[in-house]
């Protein structure tokens, strides 16, 4: 079953990708809020399809949003090695905490646009990475 959530008439469009960050305080006192916010924070969701509904909100410009049926998406982390890092193993995801902001790597060793704590499978063990700190890091997907 397809999860259903909102989103602003000029960004439901079938296929386009989005990360949901956090619930909004000024939508607080929205009566449709429950269905905007039922996505995990941190998680990235692909449109499936576009609803005909329209709902008012006054965050979106336009204000209206509409509803959206949403699929999950599969997500790379880059994550120290160890022999816990396997082909479906359960993980929390944990930020690294790197300051060696010249690196390429730093949004997905720092979990940028991402929450700690998420817990997630690991489909893939990709590529290891080059890390200046000489940490064995590798490259994973993650569902």
């Amino acid at each position: 079953m397809a999860k259903v959530s909102l989103i602003g008439m000029d960004l439901a469009k079938e296929g386009i990708e989005f990360t949901f960050v956090q619930p909004l305080k000024e939508c607080s006192p929205c009566g449709v809020k429950n269905v905007c916010f039922n996505l995990e924070p941190g998680r990235s969701y692909r449109i499936g399809a576009v609803r005909e509904r329209e709902h008012p909100c006054s965050v979106y410009e336009g204000d209206k949003v509409r509803a959206i049926e949403v699929e999950e998406l599969e997500f790379t982390a880059n994550l120290e090695y160890s022999q816990k890092l396997q082909e479906g193993s359960k993980i929390t995801l944990k930020s690294m905490e790197c300051g060696i902001f010249t690196c390429s790597n730093i949004e997905e060793c720092n979990l940028m646009h991402r929450r700690q704590g998420v817990k997630a499978t690991i489909s893939e063990l990709a590529e290891k990475l080059d890390c200046p700190k000489g940490l064995d890091i590798r490259k994973v997907r993650l569902k």
